[in-house]
């Protein structure tokens, strides 16, 4: 073990009733770095263990600190906060994870890279070593979507063994406790425009004798809640931009263009579908900018879209636009509202029919900008102190 001042690299094991594994990590890690060039600190982060996962670690050679906060995410912070190296290596203490492959991560780190993202379908799996769901379901679709939604670039998003510059990850206020704690700091790292790498990684068998703590669909929901929920371009804007311009074609299609679709010509009930989707996505598109809003003004995250939007906002151009939308549907309404009093009240026909729900549709559409521009102009001002 180093002193103090020469660390370079801290390796972080967070520990939770593991004395089967933990000290064999342990002794596996300090070999690995001693062989390498490295001088590091092995750091338990304990989470409540009730066995000897403690002594054990401690006589491998670890410093072990205790974390009161139960959860994955909470023991990791922890012993972030508690590293003296440099660099910090994250890893489990179950022996699925070969302590071997911290080297080519701390040589990323070495070259200028801020987070390296171990890879264990760029590596080796062993036969057993992961879950077929998880193999071939869950770990893929969670990767494909948070590449999708942040632009990460990597192959393998929940490796459990990466490395990273301590004071680049200090800076991005990691608050997960839980599992999702290892989704949290790639979103994170690639909002912020930190330099990410990855490398091959191997993984076996873990050496429990019980059950993992990982349980596959609650903590593979918490993953997906908690990209959903720092995606409002995704969660909000993507959909509700898609059911409004849907919705607002087929109104307007049913208005003007009779269409025959499989022998059935659109009527009636679809200019009402139509209108209630152009209605329900704009509502779901406006909560989209007001959370992004919030989301770069509260210092959340970034967004340069959004970043543009907030210093290019003018409340009147919106109102007007709004105002704009109101009158033309008034005005539509207005003009079948004449010819209804000039047949005496007689019924309407079904393109005037149409046409009506346009008219409303364009009304209610209207009025949603307006007060959701007023709305986005509140939350501007309340952030910045600036209020006209």
């Amino acid at each position: 073990m180093s002193t103090t001042a020469e660390v370079e690299l801290t390796v972080v094991l967070p520990c939770l009733n593991e004395e089967r594994t933990v000290g064999r990590c342990v002794r596996q890690a300090i070999e690995t770095c001693a062989g390498s060039d490295i001088s590091a600190e092995i750091v338990v982060a304990d989470n409540g263990s009730a066995d000897r996962s403690c002594q054990l670690a401690r006589e491998a050679g670890a410093r072990v600190i205790d974390v009161p906060a139960r959860g994955y995410g909470a023991a990791l912070r922890a012993g972030i906060a508690a590293a003296r190296g440099r660099y910090v290596a994250m890893a489990d203490s179950d022996d699925s994870y070969e302590m071997k492959d911290i080297p080519a991560l701390v040589t990323e780190l070495r070259g200028g890279a801020d987070l390296v993202m171990g890879s264990r379908f760029r590596g080796t799996i062993e036969p057993g070593a992961m879950p077929f769901l998880h193999r071939f379901l869950g770990n893929p679709v969670l990767t494909f979507l948070l590449n999708l939604f942040f632009g990460a670039g990597v192959s393998d998003a929940h490796c459990g063994l990466r490395a990273f510059s301590k004071s680049a990850i200090d800076r991005l206020s990691l608050r997960s406790s839980g599992m999702e704690f290892a989704s949290e700091m790639l979103i994170r790292a690639t909002q912020e425009g930190l330099r990410i790498r990855e490398v091959p990684t191997s993984l076996r068998p873990d050496g429990r004798d019980r059950k993992p703590h990982l349980r596959t669909w609650h903590d593979g929901w918490r993953h997906l809640r908690f990209m959903l929920l720092f995606s409002p371009l995704w969660l909000f804007l993507v959909p509700g931009a898609l059911l409004g311009a849907c919705g607002f074609a087929i109104t307007i299609v049913v208005a003007f263009v009779p269409l025959t679709i499989l022998g059935h010509k659109l009527d009636t009930h679809f200019a009402i579908a139509g209108s209630s989707l152009a209605i329900l996505g704009l509502q779901l598109a406006l909560l989209g900018v007001f959370a992004k809003t919030i989301f770069v003004l509260d210092g959340i995250g970034r967004s340069k879209g959004a970043q543009r939007l907030i210093e290019r906002f003018h409340l009147e151009r919106w109102l007007l636009l709004g105002l704009v939308l109101f009158v033309a549907g008034v005005a539509l309404d207005a003009t079948i509202l004449v010819r209804w009093i000039r047949t005496h009240g007689g019924a309407l026909d079904p393109n005037t029919t149409h046409l009506a729900i346009l008219g409303g549709t364009l009304m209610a559409i209207g009025v949603e900008l307006a007060f959701g521009a007023f709305f986005l102009s509140l939350l501007k001002a309340s952030r910045t102190g600036r209020w006209v």
